[in-house]
């Protein structure tokens, strides 16, 4: 009998014992790189982008072959999905074709949907809700230099409003860490979302006591994908809730400071912060490829 696939579309769905079981294999998949990998062997995964990535697309892309596997790049403008076609459809058709789905795309529903009609393991790439394999990697990396992230304190400075700091909120509630969501009011998580999630989070526009005593500081592009015609407000808005030395120098004195990138320095945070702690935040966007690989490892498990 034919078991159902396991599917990651939001940390909401993991559970503390699934996130260490990931990290588990990224650690033993990092250290073993170079010799042969062969869980995805005869396997052909499918990357279907609706929005452009750098570090996404080429840590699945060579993880998916490192680890024996093919890797077919469907841009959603070159498939019928860019004419109109119905996901489910395009996931049926798919499904029995393909081994499994990495998916870059705007709509949440749209990645839950093709997990259901495509019935192969399905990966959220990233959505406008969420973008659970970048938090992941996060946690590992603050994990694989400072222990466990259990009781620490988490810092996120911005627009705390978008998909990033919506997958922080869900893991800081299944991993045991406060989280602390420094950004102006209009820019702080719904209601909802915090209901739903539970955990320890804070919410407040007093940028300087969120910084206080962190133990890791981190933030993201004023300017996700797809507000771009938000630009000029948002810029005018945020402009008070940027990473810089004299923000670094109120958290702990190991505290790690991380960007998920790509960096526009002298907004969210300025050029010298960025290249004083630019080990760390290079060593965060290596450590994509090595979850990604965590991650696909466990899904076929």
């Amino acid at each position: 009998m034919k078991t159902s696939p396991k599917h990651l579309l939001s940390i909401e769905q993991l559970t503390a014992a699934e996130v260490e079981n990931i990290f588990h294999r990224a650690t033993a998949l990092k250290r073993s790189r170079g010799e042969a990998q062969t869980h995805l062997t005869g396997q052909t995964w499918a990357l279907i982008f609706s929005k452009s990535s750098t570090r996404t697309r080429v840590s699945f892309e060579v993880g998916i072959r490192e680890m024996g596997g093919e890797s077919l790049f469907l841009n959603a403008n070159d498939i019928q999905l860019g004419r109109g076609e119905p996901i489910k459809d395009t996931a049926r058709v798919l499904g029995r074709m393909i081994h499994g789905a990495v998916i870059r795309t705007y709509s949440q529903q749209d990645v839950v949907d093709f997990a259901q009609y495509s019935s192969i393991p399905t990966i959220n790439a990233l959505t406008d809700d969420e973008h659970p394999c970048q938090i992941l990697t996060d946690i590992f990396t603050y994990e694989e230099k400072r222990g466990p992230i259990k009781g620490k304190v988490v810092t996120y400075v911005g627009d705390a409003a978008c998909n990033v700091p919506v997958s922080w909120i869900f893991a800081a509630a299944r991993l045991g860490f406060q989280l602390r969501l420094a950004a102006p009011k209009a820019y702080q998580p719904s209601a909802e979302i915090l209901r739903r999630a539970g955990g320890h989070v804070i919410c407040t526009e007093n940028l300087r006591e969120a910084a206080r005593g962190a133990d890791l500081l981190y933030t993201d592009v004023w300017v996700s994908m797809g507000k771009e015609a938000e630009t000029a407000q948002r810029i005018k808005d945020l402009s008070d809730y940027q990473i810089n030395d004299d923000l670094v120098a109120l958290a702990n004195p190991d505290a790690l400071v991380m960007h998920c990138l790509p960096a526009y320095r002298g907004k969210e945070i300025t050029d010298a912060t960025f290249e004083a702690h630019a080990k760390t935040i290079f060593d965060q966007a290596e450590n994509r490829l090595h979850v990604q690989k965590g991650i696909l490892s466990w899904l076929l498990a």
